[in-house]
């Protein structure tokens, strides 16, 4: 078994590698040119519909219409992707995407909007959000040609993500909210359709009707419990992420330092930053799955130390350090679920773990605000840890539920149709 595993993962290629696969910088390129407008858009619907509806509730709970819709609706969205391709299900998406954004921008500088009109247009720009995200990892899944390249990529592009998340609402600053609006609109609308006309977008080729029902019924089958662990985590993620921004905000303002807030958080993602790209260099003996819930359990620990944080410099450190396996979670969930999906499911896989972080975070956000006017800080603390403690034991339960048997069971499906949506060299030459 030893032996196996140190196969599976070779000595880890440069980050240089990853960029130097067919069109990868191009399709990169693109699909972060698109998610920055996710980084836009989230802080330009609270403060526009704010402003529209003349009520902060009123314009928080449009923009959480927008969430809700957009969360529930991912599963829905990943599986026209994989029924229809890339090229054609990111292009029916994003143009009526952008449209909606644009017409909800024109809304919100009339005086007086009616309110049915902007809860419709919020709510279908919610439904139609592409998913730039989950189709950029499913093609790196394609055009990486072993698992430890595979994991340089989703170390880069989960870094990238967390990135673009802290630049996006200084963006929203420069150009007013309703500019934002028109903004993240462009950017996915022309992210999205220079991504698919990449050559690298046929890796995700249209299926049969037939093909489409046999592996909706494989993911929730037996064959995606690997898919369903690897949510477990993202949402345990999630979770405490909700909690933490909120925490530190209340710490803050009793310290009598509210400004320290954005030094912290920016903390916390430069350490998710740093922890992803070092992560991202070691070759693991362990498989993904495995490594999981044990990073769960050093993310609890670390969370727990928080509470005993008696300043906001050494809360800063802490949050750091916690900050620092954020993004290797998330790329070993993204490469879990990656790895275990059924052929032709390989967008909906991290979909569902894209989904389960921001479900977690939502439900960890209303639980902290909840929480953070009835406990002690420190106690708030402690409970935000342990989330990601219960997700530990809840995917390290779920692996022992399919038992020695059912794994090499899904070992045997899933792998084959894993290393299948890698470029054989003929492929690789016919997307030069």
């Amino acid at each position: 078994m030893p032996t196996s595993r140190r196969a599976a993962f070779p000595p880890a290629p440069s980050y240089a590698a990853v960029f130097r696969l067919p069109h990868a910088r191009r399709t990169f390129g693109a699909a972060l040119f698109g998610r920055l407008g996710y980084g836009v858009v989230s802080l330009s619907l609270v403060l526009s519909l704010t402003h529209a509806t003349g009520s902060l509730s009123g314009g928080g709970l449009l923009a959480t219409l927008f969430g809700t819709v957009s969360v529930l609706l991912g599963p829905a969205r990943a599986a026209l992707v994989d029924r229809w391709g890339a090229r054609r299900g990111l292009t029916v998406l994003a143009v009526p995407f952008a449209a909606a954004l644009f017409a909800l921008a024109a809304a919100v500088r009339e005086s007086a909007p009616p309110l049915w009109l902007l809860t419709v247009l919020s709510g279908a720009a919610g439904s139609l959000c592409p998913p730039l995200g989950p189709t950029m990892r499913a093609l790196w899944n394609g055009l990486t040609p072993d698992e430890a390249l595979l994991q340089r990529a989703f170390s880069v592009d989960t870094v990238a993500e967390e990135l673009i998340f802290l630049s996006g609402p200084l963006l929203v600053v420069a150009v007013h909210p309703t500019g934002g609006l028109v903004l993240s609109g462009a950017l996915i609308g022309c992210g999205t359709l220079v991504m698919v006309s990449s050559p690298a977008a046929r890796l995700l080729a249209p299926r049969t009707k037939d093909a489409g029902v046999r592996v909706r019924l494989r993911l929730f089958g037996a064959n995606g419990a690997g898919v369903r662990r690897a949510a477990y985590a993202a949402a345990g993620i999630g979770c405490c992420l909700g909690g933490i921004d909120l925490y530190v905000i209340a710490f803050a303002d009793r310290q009598h330092h509210p400004s320290a807030v954005g030094w912290i958080l920016a903390a916390q993602s430069a350490g998710s930053a740093l922890g992803g790209l070092l992560y991202g260099r070691i070759s693991w003996r362990l498989t993904p799955g495995e490594r999981l819930p044990r990073l769960l359990a050093v993310l609890a620990a670390l969370l727990a130390g928080t509470a005993t944080a008696p300043s906001l410099p050494v809360l800063g450190v802490c949050v750091a350090a916690v900050g620092t396996l954020m993004a290797p979670i998330l790329s070993t969930a993204y490469l879990s679920a990656a790895a275990t999906a059924p052929e032709g499911a390989a967008t909906r896989a991290t979909t569902w773990v894209n989904s389960a972080v921001n479900a977690g975070s939502s439900s960890g956000g209303a639980l902290a605000s909840l929480l953070v006017a009835r406990l002690p800080l420190p106690l708030c603390f402690l409970l935000a840890a342990a989330a990601p403690l219960l997700a530990a034991v809840a995917v390290g339960a779920a692996g022992q539920a399919v038992g020695p048997l059912g794994a090499a069971r899904l070992i045997r499906v899933a792998m084959p149709s894993y290393r299948t949506t890698r470029p054989s060299a003929s492929k690789s030459s016919s997307l030069r």
